[in-house]
C-alpha cells in the first residue's frame, strides 16, 4: 500500500472539514489519546509511541496530548469515560471499553507482518514441567492486571474452562506489568508468569532479560491484536479520516512513526474482538449488555 504523505494546505482543508461536521472547534481542535503500558514503565511507553501519536495529529493539523496508564485497565477507563478520544489498546482492554462506553475498533495492528500474537506462560528453566498444567500444582504464579488480555483474561478462561480456579491451584498474585512479569521469573521471585510472545521477544532482543533466562511452557491459540479504537461519540467523519490514516501506513512509513516490529495496521471492527468477549463472560468479568 502506498503511503500517503500529508501537505500543509490540504491537512488545513481536511481539518476544516472534521471541524465543521463535528459542529465547532472544540469538537476537533485537540485530540486526547491514551496508549496502555506496553513498555516498562509509562515513561518508556509515552517516549515510544509518542511518534505515532504525533503523526496522526499532524495528518489532520490538530494539537494532541498522549497519557501512557500504568495498567491495562486504566486506558479502558480512559476511553469509556471520554478522558481519551483515540486508544491503542490491548483486545481485552478494548473489549472492557466497548461493554463501558460504547467504544469502538476501527484498526487492529500488524505486528511484523502478522495481526496476530498469542498468550504464554514462562516458568523458570528447571522446573521440570513434562505435563502441563499437573506438573505446575502449588508453584508461584504471576498473573499480570486484570485489564490485560494474554496476563489475565486468557490464562484465567483456559484454567477455568479445564476446571482449574489459578488462585486455589497455584501460590497466585496478579496485578503486575508484562515486562515485571518476566523480570520476576528471572529473578526467581515467582515460578511462572503469565506474558505474551511480541513482549518476550522484545525483551530479550533489547538485552532486558537474557534469551535463557526464562522458558515458555504454555501458549494459547492466536489472538487478535492490539486494536486502535475511538470513543462513543466522536465526530463519524474525523474516525473514518483517522481509520484511513492509519490503514495508509505500509512498512516502510511504519519505520518512521511506530515502535520497532509493527508494520501497519488492517481495518477492524467490534466482530474482530469476538472471541476476547465471550472468554470475557465465560470468566464472569463482563456484564452482556448487548
Amino acid at each position: 500500500m502506498t503511503a500517503h504523505r500529508f501537505h500543509g494546505g490540504a491537512l488545513g482543508l481536511v481539518a476544516a472539514a472534521l471541524i465543521g461536521a463535528a459542529g465547532g472547534a472544540a469538537a476537533a481542535d485537540r485530540l486526547h489519546f491514551a496508549v496502555g503500558p506496553l513498555q516498562p514503565t509509562a515513561t518508556d511507553t509515552k517516549r515510544v509511541y509518542e511518534p505515532f501519536f504525533a503523526y496522526l495529529a499532524k495528518a489532520i493539523d490538530v494539537e494532541y496530548d498522549l497519557q501512557a496508564t500504568s495498567d491495562w485497565a486504566g486506558v479502558a477507563t480512559a476511553l469509556a469515560s471520554d478522558q481519551a478520544d483515540i486508544a491503542w489498546m490491548g483486545p481485552w482492554g478494548y473489549v472492557l471499553a466497548n461493554n463501558a462506553g460504547g467504544a469502538q475498533a476501527i484498526a487492529m495492528v500488524k505486528y511484523d507482518g502478522k495481526p496476530v500474537y498469542h498468550a504464554i506462560i514462562v516458568g523458570k528453566p528447571g522446573l521440570g514441567i513434562k505435563n502441563w498444567p499437573e506438573d505446575a500444582k502449588g508453584k508461584s504464579i504471576s498473573f499480570a492486571d486484570t485489564g490485560s488480555t494474554s496476563g489475565w483474561l486468557i490464562p484465567t478462561y483456559w484454567f477455568k474452562s479445564h476446571g482449574i480456579d489459578p488462585k486455589t491451584y497455584f501460590n497466585y498474585r496478579d496485578g503486575a506489568t508484562h515486562p515485571a512479569n518476566e523480570i520476576a521469573v528471572v529473578n526467581g521471585q515467582v515460578d511462572l508468569a503469565t506474558d505474551y510472545d511480541r513482549n518476550r521477544n522484545n525483551m530479550i532482543e533489547t538485552g532486558r532479560i537474557p534469551a535463557d533466562a526464562t522458558e515458555i511452557v504454555w501458549t494459547f491459540d492466536p489472538l487478535p491484536n492490539d486494536a486502535l479504537a475511538a470513543r462513543k461519540g466522536l465526530d463519524p467523519a474525523l474516525v473514518a479520516k483517522l481509520r484511513q490514516i492509519v490503514l495508509a501506513i505500509d512498512e516502510t512509513q511504519a519505520k518512521a512513526v511506530m515502535p520497532t516490529h509493527y508494520t501497519g495496521w488492517i481495518a477492524a471492527t467490534h466482530a474482530d474482538y469476538g472471541m476476547i468477549e465471550q472468554a470475557g463472560l465465560s470468566v464472569g468479568a463482563l456484564k452482556a449488555t448487548h
